[in-house]
């Protein structure tokens, strides 16, 4: 009797184990599709204006590296992606091309989006999350 019992309870925490090994994994997986989300709209929307690095384009499309508008208040940088933006000086230097709004994303198209950036190029900056979007679609 005391066998089967001992048998039954390994035979459980194999079992917890490998459910939490799998949840584990698929949550993992979760969180590289999100931040990988982000990566993507930006590959597909900003790339060929902020170029690959997000060094930009002399006088035509700013850096999107280490720079006020990038790291600085969040509700700008939203607005900027929902209601475009013609004309912008950053960091002293005037860029002259006209970036469209891009109001057809989904919101949170717009938060990974706006998070990868804020996080990448050297960035550090905080979340934009699908909320804070959905707030400012609604004043616009």
């Amino acid at each position: 009797m005391f066998k089967y019992i001992v048998t039954g309870l390994l035979l459980v925490g194999m079992l917890g184990s490998a459910v939490s090994a799998r949840y584990g994994q698929k949550n993992t997986i979760h969180k590289a599709i999100q931040a990988d989300s982000g990566q993507l709209v930006y590959e597909n929307y900003c790339l060929a204006c902020h170029q690959e690095d997000g060094s930009g384009v002399p006088n035509l499309n700013p850096p999107l590296i280490q720079n006020e508008w990038v790291l600085g208040d969040s509700v700008r940088l939203i607005k900027v992606v929902l209601n475009g933006l013609k004309g912008v000086e950053v960091a002293g230097e005037s860029y002259s091309n006209e970036m469209p709004s891009h109001d057809f994303l989904s919101d949170k198209d717009i938060a990974n989006v706006l998070t990868y950036i804020r996080k990448s190029f050297g960035n550090k900056a905080s979340v934009i999350t699908p909320a804070m979007v959905k707030m400012q679609r609604a004043k616009k």
